[in-house]
């Protein structure tokens, strides 16, 4: 009994003592409340006018688990990211009693059934497609869809060993990012696609300079097939990169070739790129020193620009062309960009794609130049639509995210992600398990090439690149929809849209301005 009142009482004491110290707090936050300048609210309501910046931290958490539907969150919604978890951890994406889609809204894509499909054994497989027909090296590309770049430095180490390992797995291509070409993107032995960035991280010189005898020494790895110069991204048209000096350690800043304890920032643009000459010409210079495809990555902030690019390449000959355009939409991700940029500047992809396709066709060179899309391409539907337009590749950066486990904390800028992909921290890292990551991701990539598959047939082809504009409609403004050939006519020879869009206002007018005969279609 005694010993047990001896408890009693330190429990007691151990009370007192903690709300003695929580009024203590309370007085404190009271005095520097009271006396501060920068927050009216505090200065007004001190200790409660606290909750309000805690509230705003945390709102964005619970909405994503309490109170937002399925398909209302931005940037990506509960629908789409429960999907890639299911597909990553190879579970089943059927569901019941319906869509939760809203198919009416403006600008939904809606893919028109075939009434006699091809049956189970008339399905045919997607061949390789060459890219760079005129390079010493080509490259014959097996998947429709890829990893879109992500630099080692904004992704973490583990990140980047499992996206490798699972694009081996896979066999699909990944793509360095700019930030250039980490040890752990090779991990995997699978196909590398090598980013020049404005900052040339990885092949440049001390002065910042390209570097041939680096660009060498990239080709010269059996795993790079090909080089893809950066000019924009669509998160952040008109600014360069941006890597926190948090994230840049002893490994990054050598890889790069940057110093350690300042922000890594790329250009705005490539300096010695005054005009479409000038980047022919560099497309040119590093097509010969690697042997190896070379493309350029861009956001479209009109078309109008790009007439001139197609018709210099017309001048010069089709052997000066890019041999891929990846089209990044003004939707597409970042780990660091201002918020007008993100929000306000760049072409949509379901825009910008389309015109793109256009124009390479209209100028003859469907089969010379490949076209890659890019932009919050994480779902099949996503895939299908792209191929649909006229894309021969799909990548993406953000779904391939999903699959490593982001729950999309909305930290890649601050270097405190909480599942280990955009940090630096090994205590966060810790949580991304290689070994188990790299499945996921492989996982995820045969899915949607297996769903994409499943809507090729559905429309009535036998494999994904068969499917053209008139299998998708598009709903309109007054909830109806339209093909998608009606509102946007293919122009590539031999497509069923050839001869509705002679006389179509946009045909003409792009033929005028290209000054192409017509029979050079």
């Amino acid at each position: 009994m005694e010993y047990a009142m001896t408890a009693l009482q330190y429990l007691a004491l151990l009370f007192v003592f903690v709300v003695g110290l929580g009024v203590m707090a309370v007085c404190a936050m009271f005095y520097l409340d009271t006396r501060q300048t920068g927050d009216a609210i505090r200065r007004n309501y001190p200790v409660i006018g606290r909750f309000r910046g805690l509230f705003t931290e945390l709102g964005e958490f619970f909405r994503q688990y309490f109170f937002a539907m399925d398909r209302e969150e931005m940037p990506f919604n509960r629908a789409q990211r429960n999907w890639v978890y299911r597909a990553a951890e190879t579970k089943s994406n059927t569901v019941a009693f319906g869509s939760t889609r809203n198919l009416s809204l403006p600008g939904t894509p809606i893919f028109m059934n075939a009434v006699f499909p091809p049956l189970d054994d008339q399905f045919a497989s997607t061949e390789p497609m060459i890219i760079g027909p005129h390079c010493r090296e080509p490259y014959a590309a097996t998947s429709i869809f890829n990893i879109s770049g992500m630099s080692y430095g904004a992704l973490s180490k583990p990140a980047i060993r499992a996206l490798s390992r699972g694009a081996g797995l896979a066999g699909i291509w990944l793509n360095t990012g700019e930030g250039g070409l980490a040890p752990d993107h090779l991990e995997g032995n699978c196909d590398i696609v090598y980013q020049i960035g404005t900052a040339k991280f990885g092949v440049r010189d001390e002065a910042g300079n390209l570097s041939d005898e680096k660009l060498r020494h990239m080709a010269a790895k059996p795993n790079v097939k090909m080089f893809e110069i950066k000019l924009s991204q669509g998160a952040k048209p008109g600014k360069g990169g941006i890597l926190p000096a948090a994230k840049i350690d002893e490994e990054v800043a050598s890889i790069r070739g940057v110093p350690m304890g300042k922000d890594a920032i790329s250009p705005n643009r490539h300096r010695e790129v005054d005009d479409w000459d000038d980047l022919l010409d560099l497309i040119g210079h590093i097509r010969e020193v690697t042997g190896k495809p070379v493309g350029i990555k861009t956001c479209i902030g009109s078309a109008d620009p790009w007439f001139d690019f197609f018709k210099r390449i017309k001048e010069r000959g089709a052997e000066c062309a890019p041999d891929f355009i990846a089209v990044d939409g003004g939707e597409g991700g970042t780990g660091a960009a201002p918020m007008p940029l993100i929000d306000l500047v760049g072409m949509p992809l379901r825009d910008a794609l389309i015109r793109m396709v256009d124009l390479r066709d209209l100028a003859g060179m469907h089969d010379r130049v490949r076209i890659i899309a890019a932009g919050k391409m994480v779902a099949p539907g996503d895939v299908a639509w792209a191929i649909c337009m006229g894309a021969d590749f799909v990548v993406s950066g953000r779904g391939f995210m999903f699959s490593l486990g982001c729950i999309q904390a909305l930290k890649c800028n601050k270097n405190t992600c909480p599942t280990g992909i955009t940090t630096h921290i090994p205590s966060l890292q810790k949580g991304l398990v290689v070994e188990e990551k790299d499945k996921r991701v492989a996982a995820y990539a045969k899915a949607v090439i297996n769903e994409v598959e499943t809507i090729a047939h559905s429309v009535g082809v036998a494999e994904p690149r068969q499917m053209r504009r008139r299998h998708v409609r598009v709903v309109v403004n007054d909830g109806s929809s339209v093909q998608m050939n009606d509102i946007h006519p293919s122009v590539h020879l031999g497509l069923d849209g050839l001869e509705r869009a002679r006389g179509h206002k946009q045909f003409e007018d792009a033929m005028r301005r290209l000054q192409i005969e017509g029979e050079t279609l």
